[in-house]
This record gives structure tokens, sequence and C-alpha cells, in this order.
């Protein structure tokens, strides 16, 4: 338990924390699409202060335990073309911790990281001048995750242009979140 600034003493001392992280991936679709590969075809950013990587795929947010965390994807052009069409999307299809103690980044956290990691966002047929549209996903870091790094893997989905299957792709350098302590 912590206690907080009013003396009430906390059971979530990670509730404390209520700012909220975006980490923002941009993509240029027509070079993952081409390359059928993220690979410098993916750049990240983040609010966060501290971190590095800032404009790569090997983002490093800084956050603490119990922070809000919004993973928004956006491709690189997302202006309406002259002839009413809108460019192919990304969209996250999945973000997957990766078990780093164990030495293969391949392999998924056997440990939980995050809590409520869901998918947000406005169908395509939204998309209008008014009202931009992308996919997000939102997590809650544990309150009680250890400080420490913990890096993670995108699958994203990709629409292609003029074709209706989707290329699904995983991100090849794992950005990460670094957690420290309330």
């Amino acid at each position: 338990m912590v206690t907080s600034l009013s003396g009430v003493r906390k059971q979530n001392p990670g509730q404390l924390n209520s700012v909220q992280l975006n980490i923002v991936t941009l993509v240029d679709m027509d070079k993952a699409t081409e390359n059928r590969s993220l690979e410098e075809a993916m750049y990240m950013v983040d609010n966060s202060v501290g971190g590095s990587g800032q404009g790569t795929a090997s983002l490093e947010t800084v956050c603490k335990q119990g922070q809000v965390l919004n993973w928004i994807i956006r491709p690189i052009d997302m202006e309406r073309r002259g002839d009413g069409t809108w460019p192919p999307m990304p969209k996250i299809n999945n973000i997957v911790f990766l078990d780093t103690e164990a030495g293969d980044e391949e392999d998924v956290a056997e440990k939980k990281v995050a809590i409520e990691l869901k998918i947000y966002g406005a169908p395509d047929r939204m998309r209008d001048p008014l009202t931009p549209v992308y996919y997000y996903w939102a997590g809650t870091v544990l309150s009680t995750l250890r400080p420490g790094t913990y890096r993670y893997r995108l699958v994203v989905e990709l629409e292609q242009e003029h074709k209706k299957e989707r290329l699904y792709l995983n991100t090849v350098d794992h950005p990460s979140i670094r957690v420290i302590a309330v």
C-alpha cells in the first residue's frame, strides 16, 4: 500500500499515475507492402520523457507502473485522394510482449505486463474530412509489474491497394517499454 498526498492509503499504487502515454507508429504502406516487411517502413514516436529511439522502429517508451499506454497506428499518407478514395490503412492486430528473461526474444512472455489491451477505432466507412480515423490499442501497465525493460512485437495488418486480402507483418526490430517505479 502507498499513502497518497491526501494521506489516504491506496491499495493500487500504480493508480496514482493518470498521465496517458501515446505511442504513435507511422507506416510507409507502399514500402511495407512492396517488400512484405516493416523493416525500414515503420517509424515510432511517443510522448514519454527519457526514452530513446524516437523516429525508429526500436522505440523505448519510459512509463510508470499503472500508467495507461495508447498504441496508435496510421499510414504516413492519410489524405483523401483526388478521386475520393482513401489510401490503404494499417491496423495493429496484436501486441505481444516477449520473454526477454529467457534470452529468446521471439518467445511470448509468460507473465502479464499490461491489462485491458484492447483495440479501438472507427470502421473505415467512417473516414471523412472531419473525422480522423485510425486504429489504436490501449492498455494499463500492471501496477505491480517489476521495474525493468519489456520488449514487444507488433503484429500489423495492412490493407493492400486494389486487393481484398490483407498482409500480416511482425515488427522486425522490437520496441520496448521501460517501466519505472511509482
